[in-house]
């Protein structure tokens, strides 16, 4: 979602930020201790890839904090790790794409550079390892920046991926920003762009426009042409506003837009695109198009549109679930990952020339993984026969799965983590209906439940809004969960806005942001204590990014909840609109820029009914968030302190939207299970 201009925010941050870090903290609950210890334990899969003939699987796995490379076989036996690092978590490798020939893998490797790249790391570099001989990885490439998304064209030839020559950041708002100094919106400019390299190693070539920012891309089927998402520069900014286009794979091709989204009439027009796929034949691209508020958190309908031009077709039109990832079977079918009552579930569907029809679902997963490409992608063998993705569940610690389509959930060929096992509650699912809207959530019970005993309930709002809350397994860092380990229920929504009940509901909260959603969040909550014994005087209400600003606009509208910890959160949408660098996300939510509906955006901001907050609140966010600025927090938290109000601020150094320093991730977790024992008294 969300970016900050910072004129203030150093000194502020250096002011405030380490007495808070010093002098806040409450007496730490040993539980709290022994907990995050556990959390710390999970090793991340972060990618999965699986070989094109299905024989063989490749995944990355994180040891003591740095991704390393493990080969097996498809059904994960025979692992071994691979790569030039001489033992795990010594240096980083990733990056993991499989030629067509499945006997070559390529990867990003910075195990043998001695120069610096990103952050005062080593540059990583390309390189391809033969799967079948004994020889070491040979080096494809020599970088000068961040590279990510490898991807072979279908003839073996080329090894395409996006790459950000000069790079001093990764490629996302949900990094750290950069400081704003200088002209800004001139100076330091970073573009993304496709670069390619022979497969046989050499020169690196950038085929799309340097004025052109590229977000996702692949292959035609005749490795000629490319297919790409993009929008002029800056990246973080311009997303909300991308175009679909077509070119030649070669420097210099011209370039056509096959979709503007800012342009086309229909449903399409003013909303997002991602994920664009070339059908088999060549005749047309499908895509991903509806409300998204986060590069990456892709939810919407599936268009079509001819690879030649013209108008795009909405081929799932009134459909009650949100596909989130897609791939051709056939140029008559599709298999869809697609978010439904808040679970995902892998579908099979009939494409026709205007109407794609669910035929029958494969299987629904226990919990929530992908392959790491995409939300919610998945691996495929080229006959689209077998599947690898990782997962986890709030039962299961992420593993590695496998097997075959059609035979239902495929088994974990990992065990990664098998000896974790969970310290909360059992999570199952709450569904209810609110004001025409069917809505769903995630409800997880204390840990050692007792049904004779009431318990406080603490209520998670999740970011976005145009996302889904799905069970997996927490790791140290902010999340709801870990709450139920110190005998809280924890009730994660998905209202109007989120994915899981078709764009028609995804798109429910536009120009209302903060009122349909939290009704059908309390209506949620009522549901549960029909159900299990919540005492609804021990209420807290938690959420990061728009679950922040949820946080901190609920209190202004109902006395409910007794404690908050808003994370990342927004106070005053006006403000916001001129402190953010990513302006262009809400125009397609508001309607209107700030400057031409400014009543819009003052309906859904706190600090305009500030005096009805009583309840102590918490703040939490990175110095350098480029999606939600830290002044919103400042403001939020300068207001309650000067109403009376308990609140503490904590700002951390040199964070973004996602916290990377471990210390900080333990650190925010823990300040939030302290003041929920502090409010809400068990």
């Amino acid at each position: 979602m969300l970016k900050p201009s910072r004129l203030l925010l150093p000194l502020m941050a250096a002011l405030i930020a380490p007495v808070a870090l010093a002098d806040t903290r409450d007496a730490t609950d040993p539980r709290i201790e022994a907990l995050l210890t556990q959390l710390g334990k999970v090793r991340d899969i972060n990618e999965v890839a699986l070989s094109p003939d299905g024989h063989q699987l490749a995944w990355v796995v994180e040891t003591q904090g740095k991704p390393g490379i493990m080969l097996a076989d498809a059904d994960g036996k025979q692992a071994h790790s691979v790569g030039l690092a001489t033992k795990p978590g010594e240096c980083s490798e990733y990056g993991v794409a499989w030629a067509p020939d499945s006997q070559h893998l390529a990867f990003l490797s910075n195990c043998a550079s001695t120069r610096a790249g990103m952050g005062g790391s080593k540059q990583p570099d390309v390189y391809m390892l033969d799967t079948q001989a004994q020889a070491k990885p040979f080096h494809l490439s020599r970088l000068n920046g961040y590279a990510h998304a490898l991807s072979w064209s279908p003839d073996g030839k080329t090894l395409a991926f996006l790459y950000v020559e000069g790079a001093t950041r990764r490629a996302s708002a949900l990094a750290a920003a950069k400081p704003s100094i200088g002209e800004i919106g001139v100076e330091g400019i970073e573009v993304q762009r496709i670069a390619t390299l022979p497969a046989q190693g050499g020169a690196l070539q950038q085929i799309t426009p340097g004025g052109s920012y590229v977000y996702e891309f692949s292959w035609a089927p005749d490795s000629a042409r490319v297919a790409y998402v993009a929008a002029p520069t800056p990246g973080d900014n311009n997303w909300w506003i991308a175009q679909l286009y077509v070119q030649g794979a070669q420097p210099n091709a011209s370039r056509k837009s096959a979709v503007d989204p800012n342009t086309v009439s229909g449903p399409l027009h003013g909303l997002q695109i991602a994920l664009p796929r070339w059908s088999p034949d060549g005749s047309r691209i499908a895509f991903i198009g509806g409300l998204m508020s986060d590069q990456g958190s892709t939810g919407g309908d599936i268009y079509s549109v001819s690879a030649s031009g013209g108008a795009p077709v909405n081929l799932t039109s009134g459909i009650h679930v949100t596909p989130s990832w897609f791939t051709w079977t056939s140029p008559q079918s599709l298999l869809v990952n697609q978010v439904s009552n808040g679970s995902a579930q892998l579908a099979e569907y009939s494409v026709q020339a205007d109407r794609a029809q669910q035929q029958r679902v494969l299987f629904t997963e226990p919990g929530y993984g992908g392959d790491g490409s995409a939300m919610l992608g998945l691996s495929f063998s080229a006959d689209h026969r077998y599947v690898a993705f990782e997962q986890s569940s709030l039962d299961v610690a992420p593993e590695v799965y496998a097997g075959p389509v059609g035979d239902g959930m495929p088994h974990a060929v990992t065990a990664i983590n098998a000896e974790l096992k969970p310290s909360w509650g059992k999570a199952e699912s709450v569904e209810w209906n609110n004001e025409g809207f069917h809505v769903q959530g995630w409800l997880v019970y204390p840990a050692n439940y007792d049904p004779s005993k009431r318990y406080p309930m603490v209520v998670n709002v999740h970011g976005g809004p145009s996302a889904a809350v799905m069970p997996r397994w927490p790791s140290v860092g902010y999340g709801a969960v870990p709450f139920s380990a110190l005998g809280y229920f924890v009730f994660m929504t998905n209202p109007r806005g989120s994915y899981g009940q078709g764009e028609a509901f995804v798109q429910a909260n536009r120009k209302d942001f903060g009122y349909g959603d939290l009704r059908d969040t309390l209506a949620g909550v009522d549901a549960v204590e029909k159900k299990v014994p919540v005492d609804d005087h021990r209420l807290g209400l938690t959420g990061w990014s728009y679950g922040g600003f949820m946080s901190m606009f609920a209190p202004t509208q109902t006395q409910r909840f007794r404690a908050v910890v808003a994370g990342a959160g927004i106070a005053n949408w006006q403000s916001y609109y001129g402190q953010n660098l990513i302006d262009q996300w809400m125009i397609p939510f508001f309607g209107a820029s700030v400057y031409d509906d400014p009543a819009v955006y003052a309906k859904s901001s706190a600090i305009n009914v500030i005096k009805k907050v009583k309840t102590p609140t918490l703040i939490v966010v990175g110095e350098r968030d480029a999606e939600c600025p830290a002044p919103q927090s400042f403001e939020y938290w300068h207001a309650l302190r000067t109403l009376g109000v308990p609140t503490s601020l904590v700002v951390y150094p040199n964070e973004g939207h996602h916290f990377n320093n471990p210390a900080n991730q333990r650190d925010v977790l823990q300040r939030a299970l302290n003041w929920f024992e502090k409010y809400l008294p068990q």
